[in-house]
């Protein structure tokens, strides 16, 4: 109980920790300085540990791991749809 507590807080972290990214993004429009290669690479290892994370989750344990996964990869989506938006907005 102890360590899916620690899971679920520091999944929670790492997921909002591209909040002010984000932020960033939509404050200033431009993603000139971003590499989309980064982001797409990321989307996909945390498209793959969701996978894992369903299939924990089908098991009965990992749902912790499951929601903050699910919150990071939903982010991370959001982040590529943002470059692809602004990919040619020049500030």
């Amino acid at each position: 109980m102890v360590f899916a507590l620690f899971q679920l807080v520091g999944g929670i972290i790492l997921a909002f920790g591209w909040i002010p990214q984000i932020a960033q993004i939509l404050k200033t429009k431009s993603v000139r300085d971003l590499n989309p290669k980064t982001f797409r690479l990321l989307f996909i290892g945390i498209g793959l540990m969701e996978v894992y994370a369903v299939r924990l989750a089908t098991q009965g344990v990992g749902y912790a791991f499951l929601v903050t996964n699910s919150l990071s990869l939903l982010l991370m989506l959001f982040i590529l749809v943002l470059i692809f938006r602004y990919r040619n907005t020049i500030r």
